[in-house]
């Protein structure tokens, strides 16, 4: 017994991790280029979920489909908000960062509780729903496919930058700006996309959550504090780190819920964030720090 609730915990941090991993491979995107942190982070995923429910609610459209418009949509408010506000306050102290995107998370959430009320809702889908048993562990179908889609997505996401020519440049941007300007490399634009990727991998999260996870104005915060954490415990920057940081993350989570109580689960991450700040503050994967 004390085995297949093991097996069974290890599966579902695996499964929620994945998703973890892909909404903080946004927000540590956005830093290892912009060296901003996106406080608003957790709202953009909120709009991505609520677009998801509406399509949904409205027109019958499949919450997983849904990403094939949210991923744009995203993506272009990223590329407008970073050109033509962070754009402006981009070379200034960096606390103006912090202080826009604090303001920018608070004028979304209130948008959407006025637009939407606080009422909680939730997307019902007549199919790709329920679980199934491997021996004696159950996994659940909407988790497992949102797993599959987030690996899917990061894995889209690291070839981009890897084999393209806008991800090269954008690894040149965040490595030497410069240097990447000296080539010819339009700094300005490569910030603007690579704050739209950030954002269409957050929204990209939110729809795949969404047949399982409600849908709130201030569910946002609830991810973008493991987001924080994720992103810290892996090393600020670091794509790796991100992935890594996400599937440990849902694994200390779900041992620790089915193990020591639910309401050990968030005492335990906080624990293991904690920890992480006073040995290795530059985080798992991440650069030493001087």
């Amino acid at each position: 017994m004390e085995m297949t609730l093991f097996y069974q915990s290890i599966v579902s941090g695996l499964l929620v991790g994945a998703v973890y991993a892909l909404v903080a491979v946004g927000l540590t995107l956005v830093f290892g280029v912009l060296k901003i942190i996106n406080f608003a982070h957790g709202s953009f995923m909120m709009l991505g979920m609520y677009i998801a429910y509406w399509s949904h609610t409205l027109f019958g459209i499949n919450p997983y489909l849904s990403v094939l418009f949210v991923v744009p949509i995203l993506f272009l408010m990223g590329f407008l908000i970073q050109r033509y506000l962070i754009d402006l306050i981009i070379d200034t102290d960096p606390h103006n960062a912090i202080f826009l995107t604090l303001g920018l998370s608070l004028f979304l959430d209130n948008m959407a509780l006025f637009l939407w009320s606080p009422d909680y809702r939730a997307v019902k889908l007549d199919a790709l729903t329920g679980s199934f048993f491997l021996n004696d562990v159950m996994i659940s179908l909407p988790r497992l496919i949102a797993c599959i889609f987030a690996i899917l997505m990061t894995l889209l996401l690291y070839l981009l930058l890897k084999k393209t020519d806008i991800g090269k440049a954008i690894r040149a941007a965040s490595q030497n700006q410069e240097g990447a300007r000296a080539v010819g490399i339009n700094i300005k634009l490569i910030y603007c996309t690579a704050f739209g990727i950030g954002l269409a991998c957050v929204g990209a999260a939110g729809a795949f959550v969404t047949p399982f996870f409600y849908v709130s104005p201030g569910v946002g915060m609830t991810f973008v504090i493991i987001a924080f954490i994720v992103v810290v415990l892996g090393g600020l920057g670091s794509f790796p780190g991100a992935l890594l940081g996400g599937l440990i993350v849902g694994l200390t989570e779900s041992l620790s819920e089915n193990f020591l109580g639910g309401t050990m689960k968030q005492f335990v991450v906080y624990g293991l964030f904690i920890l992480v700040l006073l040995f290795k503050p530059s985080g798992l994967l991440g650069e030493k720090v001087e």
